[in-house]
């Protein structure tokens, strides 16, 4: 399977997908990594392992790609020959053709168990909120924000003394489990989406 692996940041969970290829556990193949941040440790971290990584301007919106940027995003991945598009802290709204050319096929993780904590900082969401669990959440990406069906999530206790920084240290360690176990059961062709039902993740 081929993974376009889209992200605006560090990387850390391409780094972990990319290191469950190598490791065998993820039967899969990056052939292309995108980023909206020209100088995104993303790209360091592919380019380090020879996979082909791009930057591509966003265009004149903050939150989401103009429509000249989608059109370039939409050809790279077809260029690619992608299967499934991975978001990987890719901090752009997809809407529109990009969702219609790989409907069904974008997946994203989100640092909170959804529906609960939508959007920014969700980790600092539920520390505020005072929940005793939050955790993280692999799901489909639809038109909505956040609101696609939920395919995995792993639980992560919120701790007495918990800050903003220590809660999300340990929510991304969660993320770096599930995301390749996700990814991996893809690639084998076991997860199946009925509406909103995702089923055949055991992980």
């Amino acid at each position: 399977m081929r993974l376009g692996v889209l992200g605006s940041g560090k990387g850390s969970n391409f780094v972990a997908i990319a290191d469950g290829i190598v490791a065998g556990r993820v039967p899969a193949e990056v052939v292309l990594v995108a980023s909206d941040v020209p100088d995104a440790g993303i790209l360091a971290h592919a380019r380090e392992r020879g996979i082909p990584a791009v930057y591509l301007p966003p265009g004149k919106f903050r939150t989401k790609l103009d429509e000249e940027a989608e059109v370039a995003l939409i050809a790279a991945l077809e260029t690619a020959r992608v299967d499934l598009v991975v978001l990987a802290g890719y901090m752009r709204i997809l809407k529109g053709e990009l969702l219609r050319r790989f409907e069904g096929r974008v997946v994203n993780i989100h640092p909170s168990l959804l529906p609960s904590f939508p959007g920014l900082a969700a980790w600092k969401q539920a520390l505020d909120y005072g929940v005793k669990i939050t955790g993280c959440t692999v799901h489909l990406v639809d038109q909505g924000i956040d609101t696609g069906p939920i395919i995995a999530q792993r639980a992560v206790p919120v701790l007495d003394g918990d800050t903003p920084a220590t809660l999300h240290e340990r929510v991304q360690s969660a993320e770096r489990e599930l995301y390749p176990a996700v990814v991996a059961a893809w690639a084998r062709g076991e997860i199946r989406v009925r509406g909103r039902a995702t089923v055949g993740f055991a992980g």
